[in-house]
């Protein structure tokens, strides 16, 4: 049975304040009825009541697809989600002469659609249970450190084991403010996932990089799976003999779509926010992770593009990867430009001055709180001293084979202790996916990109200090005698001549051998893998022991932060941790700097207008330009608007992982996608601006208009519930 939860403690007892921000905020379910009147104000016409119950609608219509969010759309497990979510099925169905991201694709029946990679999973949420006094009771007293750290993650990995009964379900332990509280979540796991439906990329991805983040927007971001399972209703490998998913519940789909001024809200899995970092936290990631990122990130991409032609097998493998750097690269930019402008830094640590003037000023307060703070500061510190050694020896073992190696190298290891103590993605729960990731690689790895992209930050991790490079590392690569880039080249496409690990056969072999098949070798990767083994086993165990601190001083930091802005009267979500969460809001323009108004909607003619022939980013084929210029609307027309809206704005506090999340007006139907966010309010993982904070979403009367005129996807229309 599906449970309605009801939470304890002090960091959730303290959620709402008298004085919660409409549209601040990304809410637990559970906690939609403490916001009632907050939500009744906005304009919603659902009882908040049922709707903090899983089994209610519309909760049991939203699923996660393990990154991105998406909804349950016909009682047949039609699932709909971004096109940007489904961009790696597209990749991974698509080939040099029948590309699907260029050409899009429409299954007419189901016996056409197509299967998506075997680690593709569509996750129903069933029930939410606090577990915080179950982990924290497991902690040894006095326990710190690593022996902090194990308790907890030893606790957590049987709680995991109980729940997961088969391998039809997924559980996770999910930690909020910090550790302060933990919740066990059940998801049932379908792992047949066919691709239905995607548009052609350009509309899809109409505008690309270079509309990316940015208003006025005209991007048909969807696309549709269904979800199989077997003929008992229950999760099962794909199988021509399974049959489409019956979900609980599904939404309704409101072809009208919305007005300006209208209340809509999100339902889905965001993934990190970042609302109550320190200051020394803050300061740390705007002036040096961010820039150091956005930098290689760039890099990554350039190499990539400079060793695979466009349209070529190769570009196809790594069109993923290039579009999800690409995405935080210009993400991270806009919010170094917005922390240069604004004055975050400044109010965070105005924030911890006045919670430390509130602690000093009581004696109690003081007794509890005095330390947590300046603890906290001192472990980040301690925390970011490696960061940028860390990330460039990251670049350099990236590669494809030495991933594989050492992974398989850690899986022998692993497979020697009680299942329960193996490291995460190692236990038995993991080994699906493990083996079906070692069949599916040569579809997203090239030996020239890989050789290339080695060779190309090797140069860059040799910028640093020699202390604060890895020896061994260095020893196996001839680097502690200096960069010899011809000797490295050399090396390293030996390495590749010699490996057997370019072949799914030996990969899935190698999962069977022992430690001892490993250590006598002669593969050069898996040599590679045996010499770095103890120096990242020793690193992990550093790591542990830090963590370990860090789990407990950040809840003792996150408890003083609650009660201190609970005296205050101001509202105390959690940060986003990719659990299930509510946001809410309106439909509404906003202006991004003095003199301009950026209205709410976008038409079909603005993408006319952005129509740039044999362009990329801006291209349309031409049975979409014909029907914009004919004013062939049907009955998807905004009369306010003259024509078909295309995207729109809310004020929804979202981030990443919110992608594919559907959208719903105040009587719980289905009005749209949300996609993106506009350039001003990136920041917003770290900073809510209600002034600028703006939400973009794919409307449902553009979606209905392309799938009826353009891509002729009548079949999937007739299969939804289609409302006015």
């Amino acid at each position: 049975m599906i449970k309605k939860l009801m939470t304890t403690g002090i960091a959730l007892s303290a959620l709402v304040g008298a004085t919660a921000q409409a549209d601040e905020g990304m809410w637990q379910p559970h906690q939609l009825p403490q916001i009632k009147k907050q939500l009744k104000a906005a304009g919603l016409k659902l009882n908040p009541e049922k709707m903090a119950d899983l089994s209610q609608f519309p909760m049991n219509a939203i699923v996660s697809l393990g990154g991105c969010s998406a909804s349950f759309l016909s009682e047949q497990g039609l699932v709909v989600t971004n096109h940007h979510c489904a961009y790696g099925n597209i990749q991974h169905n698509s080939t040099a002469e029948n590309n699907l991201l260029v050409n899009g694709f429409v299954a007419k029946s189901k016996d056409k659609e197509l299967a998506a990679t075997p680690n593709s999973r569509i996750y129903v949420t069933e029930s939410l249970t606090n577990v915080t006094k179950d982990i924290k009771s497991s902690i040894p007293h006095g326990a710190t450190g690593v022996a902090y750290f194990d308790a907890i993650d030893k606790r957590e990995k049987e709680l995991v084991a109980d729940c997961e009964a088969s391998q039809d379900y997924r559980c996770s332990v999910y930690s909020f403010h910090g550790g302060a509280e933990y919740f066990l979540i059940k998801q049932l796991a379908i792992r047949d996932v066919r691709l239905v439906y995607a548009p052609p990329s350009s509309i899809g991805k109409f505008g690309g990089d270079t509309d990316n983040w940015m208003w006025p927007r005209h991007t048909g971001d969807w696309s549709f799976y269904r979800a199989y399972v077997g003929k008992d209703g229950k999760p099962a490998d794909y199988s021509e003999d399974n049959v489409p998913f019956k979900p609980d519940a599904f939404l309704k789909v409101n072809a009208n779509g919305v007005d300006e001024g209208d209340y809509v809200m999100v339902l889905g899995y965001p993934g990190r926010t970042n609302r109550y970092r320190t200051d020394v936290e803050v300061e740390n990631q705007f002036t040096n992770v961010y820039p150091r990122s956005k930098r290689l990130q760039e890099e990554y991409i350039d190499v990539i593009k400079a060793n695979s032609e466009e349209g070529s097998d190769a570009r196809i493998k790594y069109a993923g990867t290039i579009a999800g750097l690409a995405n935080y690269a210009k993400n991270y930019g806009s919010m170094i430009e917005s922390y240069n402008k604004g004055d975050m830094l400044e109010r965070k640590r105005q924030l911890n001055n006045d919670l430390k003037a509130w602690i000093n000023a009581d004696k109690n307060r003081k007794a509890k709180y005095g330390k947590a703070l300046d603890t906290l500061n001192a472990l980040i510190l301690e925390s970011q001293k490696d960061q940028e050694a860390d990330t460039l020896l990251g670049l350099v073992s990236r590669g494809s084979m030495m991933r594989v190696a050492s992974n398989l190298y850690r899986l022998a290891h692993e497979k020697q202790k009680p299942n329960v103590e193996r490291r995460r993605g190692f236990q038995d729960r993991d080994m699906r996916r493990f083996e079906q990731g070692m069949k599916v690689l040569n579809k997203r790895f090239d030996e020239q990109v890989d050789k290339a992209l080695f060779l190309h930050f090797v140069k860059e991790y040799m910028t640093l200090p020699a202390e604060k490079r890895n020896e061994t590392f260095d020893v196996y690569f001839g680097l502690d005698q200096g960069l010899d880039m011809k000797a490295l080249e050399d090396k390293i496409n030996k390495m590749y001549a010699e490996t057997e690990l370019t072949t799914a056969e030996a990969r899935l072999a190698w999962m069977e051998k022992s430690v001892e098949d490993f250590e006598k070798s002669d593969d050069p990767f898996i040599q590679y893998a045996v010499t770095m083994y103890d120096v990242a086993m020793a690193k992990e165990e550093q790591d542990k022991a830090l963590s370990g601190k860090l789990q407990q001083a950040r809840p003792a930091y996150m408890e003083a932060m609650i009660a201190f802005k609970k005296s205050r009267g101001e509202a105390v979500y959690a940060d986003a941790n990719s659990s299930l969460r509510i946001t809410y809001g309106n439909v509404k323009g906003y202006s991004p700097q003095d003199g301009l108004y950026a209205t709410p909607f976008t038409s079909l003619e603005g993408m006319l207008a952005k129509y740039i022939p044999g362009d990329d980013e801006f291209d349309l084929f031409p049975n979409i330009r014909e029907a914009i210029a004919a004013k062939k609307y049907g009955p998807y027309k905004n009369e306010k608007l003259g024509s078909v809206p295309v995207n729109y704005l809310s004020t929804l506090d979202i981030t990443g992982g919110n992608s594919g999340s559907a959208t719903l007006n105040d009587k719980g139907e289905f009005v749209g996608l949300v996609f993106d966010g506009v350039y001003e309010s990136i920041i917003g993982d770290w900073d809510y601006d209600p002034k600028l904070n703006r939400a973009i979403h794919t409307s449902v009367p553009f979606m209905l208009w392309t799938m009826e005129y353009i891509d002729g996807a009548q079949n999937i229309i007739d299969e939804m519930t289609i409302v006015k």
